[in-house]
């Protein structure tokens, strides 16, 4: 499954710009990005899905004061994300809230509105500007399930060690930052690790792979 957030040029819009941090990860993984005001909290969450590297196979949901938001048609008793936009969340005066992707791991963001500015004249949003360390592996247990994989995976004499390697599919580096927003996307999806601060990647979420000791939805 490909989701696509369009980029759109700038204009006389303002942008907000967003810092996305993980709980529960030392040192923390975080994003920052910049989207229109006018963008919705649906928006966001695809925005948030291809900054980190998520691959959007599990249900998910916004906390914002004593009222969630998410997707209706997936997630019982919440208010629609896509009719609230960035400005109306600044309007209201909400400086911080939560996003927290996957129920069963339980993936906790951070999500704090620094500052609104004029679009720049030739940078296609949503952007993301910075960031540090990788995403952890889709179903890997949650905070606690992550850390744990670090610690087999730095250890070369531990007996899952290979399992583990073969699971994950590829070399992984949590200090690499192999995830991007992209300004352009036709392009193939090819992670990287890590780019440069600009570099663009196609926002695409590769749902292959399902971690076989833990549930493949959220």
């Amino acid at each position: 499954m490909t989701k696509t957030v369009e980029p759109k040029r700038s204009a006389s819009k303002s942008i907000v710009s967003l810092k996305v941090t993980l709980r529960g990860t030392r040192p923390p993984v975080w994003r920052r990005l910049l989207l229109p005001g006018e963008m919705t909290l649906g928006d966001l969450h695809q925005a948030i899905q291809a900054a980190m590297g998520w691959h959007d196979g599990h249900l998910h949901a916004f906390d914002i004061g004593s009222r969630q938001y998410g997707d209706r048609h997936t997630v019982d008793d919440v208010a629609d994300e896509n009719r609230l936009t960035l400005n109306s969340l600044l309007k209201s005066g909400v400086a911080r809230f939560a996003y927290t992707y996957d129920f069963g791991d339980n993936w906790e963001h951070a999500v704090v509105i620094e500052k609104r500015a004029p679009a720049g004249e030739a940078t296609s949003y949503p952007a993301c500007v910075g960031g540090k360390r990788n995403c952890p592996p889709e179903d890997c247990g949650g905070a606690w399930g992550y850390q744990h994989l670090l610690d087999i995976l730095a250890d070369p004499a531990h007996p899952e060690r290979a399992e583990q390697i073969e699971w994950i599919g590829e070399e992984f580096h949590p200090d690499a930052k192999s995830s991007i927003l992209t300004s352009s996307p036709s392009e193939s999806p090819t992670p990287r690790s890590p780019p440069a601060s600009n570099e663009n990647r196609p926002l695409t979420h590769d749902q292959s792979k399902t971690r076989p000791s833990q549930k493949s939805a959220g």
